[in-house]
């Protein structure tokens, strides 16, 4: 075991651990209420889910991220991280109120749209962005300082919570999605506040941190983490915009997703280390060492996606029944489409590694934009509802991965920087599972 332990990155056992039972929880989660809720009440969930964790993790995620950058750099310089947790504060409230707003004023539609014409959902979407602010600001702060068993505490936290909730909302025959809506506010929030102490022990202290430290690279950062889940995420939504009345399609296609995408869990533990060994890399100008962990890394994730795609499109249909009691309407082709864009997905979240690591935010961002264009002109396509998500999902991954590729091999050797990347300080790896969180 402490062989182990000297062989990972500091942290990475204990939020790995956290971020287990968080993944855990997910498939808890959905697999009680596909057997509690009827098809167009798991329909509207499964849309709330999409929606919450497209958002909460593609706009927070960034602001954790240099919450934690920020935090790591004044420790490393004896500086207290209050000025830091107070800016960082400030900009994800500021975010939620422009999302709250934006969510009021569209409440009529967006309930009628999505959540047949349940008002309550819209509410519950509401408040499971601000738990998703609240966690992820708090989770900078504790990434920053290193305190690793506080941040795998807090995703243990809300996991077990969520598995603890759901257990109850099934034994007690609840029926209603607002209940198991009600989990993704209420668990992320009892996680911020059992993990509490030490970031109350960050507060104060210190001159003001400038506004220019925090949103260095915070545009481009959120553009990327946005359009990413968008690819991965957006299908569930589209199900309900073409046509409301496919209740079954919807719940049917989230419930596929969470099999599909079991690899991106594997590849969270990886990003811990992948990160930071290629920013070491293309820092010093090794381009050997650069090359070779990136195609060892694209060689791990093209084997975990392969064998995770095969099970799924072998047990995919059956699994989907056994476990979510979803509705019989995707078969063994619909599987192998989702297997092929969650393996060209897995190589997108590889290669963005590599451009992150070589400063090339904005090449990552173009990278993204090019995919979601993509997948929107794929999802026009005139094919049946499923089908056009599907093949949205996947033409989005694979037109992502292949721009990253060539704009990788337009950036020549890894040259030696004066300074390292923004994320090469503190990583993060709560956000990579694309929201089956």
């Amino acid at each position: 075991m402490r062989r182990l332990v000297n062989l990972v990155p500091p942290g990475t056992l204990a939020v790995g651990a956290g971020l287990a039972l968080l993944g855990l929880a997910s498939y808890v989660h959905l697999a009680v209420a596909g057997h509690s809720l009827t098809e167009a009440d798991y329909s509207s969930l499964s849309v709330l889910w999409s929606i919450v964790f497209t958002l909460g993790i593609g706009v927070f995620l960034p602001v954790e991220q240099e919450v934690a950058r920020v935090v790591a750099a004044r420790r490393s310089q004896g500086l207290p991280p209050g000025p830091v947790l107070a800016r960082g504060a400030a900009l994800a409230a500021g975010v939620l109120a422009l999302m709250v707003l934006a969510v009021a004023a569209a409440y009529r539609p967006l309930a009628d749209r999505l959540f047949a014409g349940d008002g309550s959902m819209v509410l519950v979407l509401i408040g499971a962005l601000a738990a998703m602010a609240v966690a992820y600001t708090t989770r900078g702060v504790l990434s920053g300082l290193q305190l690793f068993p506080w941040y795998g505490g807090q995703l243990g936290v809300d996991g077990g919570l969520r598995i603890g909730m759901v257990a109850l909302l099934g034994l007690t025959g609840v029926t209603s999605p607002l209940w198991y809506g009600l989990v993704l506010v209420i668990a992320p929030l009892a996680g911020v506040l059992l993990t509490l102490p030490p970031v109350l022990r960050a507060v104060g202290g210190g001159v003001p941190v400038a506004w220019s430290a925090l949103l260095r690279g915070l545009g481009l950062l959120t553009v990327s983490s946005l359009l990413s889940q968008v690819v991965v995420n957006v299908g569930v939504i589209n199900v309900r915009l073409l046509d409301p009345s496919d209740v079954a399609t919807a719940g049917a296609l989230l419930s596929a997703l969470v099999l599909v995408r079991i690899p991106l869990f594997v590849f969270a533990s990886l990003q811990a280390s992948l990160l930071p060994g290629l920013a070491t890399s293309a820092t010093t100008g090794d381009h050997a060492a650069f090359h070779g962990l990136l195609r060892r890394a694209l060689g791990v994730v093209t084997a975990l996606g392969l064998l995770g795609g095969l099970g799924a499109v072998l047990l995919g249909p059956w699994l989907v029944r056994a476990l979510f009691d979803a509705p019989d309407v995707l078969g063994h082709g619909d599987f192998a489409w989702l297997a092929v864009a969650t393996l060209a997905y897995l190589w997108a979240m590889v290669l963005g590694q590599a451009l992150l690591a070589l400063d090339r935010h904005r090449a990552q961002a173009v990278a993204w934009t090019v995919g979601v264009a993509a997948l929107i002109v794929a999802t026009l396509a005139p094919l049946s509802v499923a089908l056009r998500v599907e093949l949205g999902y996947t033409v989005g991954s694979v037109v992502v991965a292949a721009t990253m590729a060539v704009l990788l091999r337009g950036a020549g050797r890894p040259v030696p920087a004066a300074h390292p990347p923004l994320e090469a300080v503190a990583p993060s790896v709560t956000g990579v599972t694309g929201g089956i969180r």
